[in-house]
């Protein structure tokens, strides 16, 4: 996979005519969007419309998964097409990072946990290490409340502190984009803020797609807003025009809470 960073000119990821398939069961349906670089983009819709699948195919996660299959069309990440034979899947998991619902530190120290991808990737340098994780960690403003501990568990820390450590190891690999996937559905409503503003900052630097089933959270943190309806695309467009003009009558409804 090259190494160049996506320019304004190639969208960060490009979908066309994508379908996909959990078993004999067809769950996304000839789907085509360009999501563009150094935005928030959200997918909103009702439970079980594809989003969150579309959303693992962009890093070929679903290929962990039996039976889990792509059958038509194709997804390009910065012009590259990520069904290649000869890609490199931990360097494209290295350009797309993913944030999970459930924060999913791992049984390390706060440090190791940020210095791991690092690490896998072959750093070695000690100093270099103290650097990236002390940026991360400024980064997702959580430097302040640990830098006293930073040889304790990641378990210590409360949830919304571990969501945004699981947001700053995402990041100390330098991603082009991050993945979320109801980065905030498990937050109480102060950490849920304290991670939209830390969105808001970061796609300054980083490509952000969200699913979200939290309209407000749609509305106050992307750019742009893609609305699914049984594994079907059925409009995208900026959020403003999504939730106040929407083109289809379907995506009216739901943003207006009439069914979801």
């Amino acid at each position: 996979m090259v190494s160049d960073s996506p320019s304004a000119a190639v969208p960060a990821i490009s979908i066309e005519n994508l379908r996909f398939q959990y078993g004999e069961k067809q769950v996304i349906h000839d789907v085509t969007l360009d999501i563009p670089s150094r935005e928030i983009t959200a997918f909103i819709g009702p439970s079980g419309c594809g989003k969150s699948t579309l959303l693992r195919c962009f890093n070929r996660i679903n290929d962990r998964i039996p039976g889990a299959r792509v059958t038509g069309g194709s997804i390009r990440v910065a012009g590259i097409d990520i069904a290649r034979p000869d890609l490199d899947l931990q360097t494209l998991r290295r350009r797309v990072g993913m944030v999970f619902q459930k924060w999913n530190p791992f049984p390390k120290s706060i440090f190791d946990n940020v210095a791991y991808g690092l690490r896998i990737h072959g750093e070695k340098d000690r100093s270099a290490l103290e650097e990236r994780v002390e940026y991360c960690l400024r980064r997702v403003a959580l430097w302040d409340d640990v830098k006293d501990r930073l040889k304790s568990s990641a378990f210590g820390l409360s949830g919304g502190q571990q969501q945004r450590l699981c947001i700053a190891r995402t990041i100390a690999t330098r991603p082009d984009i991050i993945l979320m996937d109801e980065p905030c559905s498990a937050l109480d409503p102060l950490s849920t803020l304290k991670i939209e503003e830390l969105l808001l900052e970061l796609k300054n630097d980083y490509t952000i797609v969200i699913v979200t089933h939290n309209l407000a959270q749609a509305s106050r943190c992307s750019d742009k807003t893609a609305f699914f309806f049984l594994g079907k695309l059925i409009e995208h467009g900026p959020t403003t025009k999504i939730f106040t003009k929407p083109d289809q009558q379907q995506t009216e409804s739901y943003v207006s809470g009439a069914f979801g």
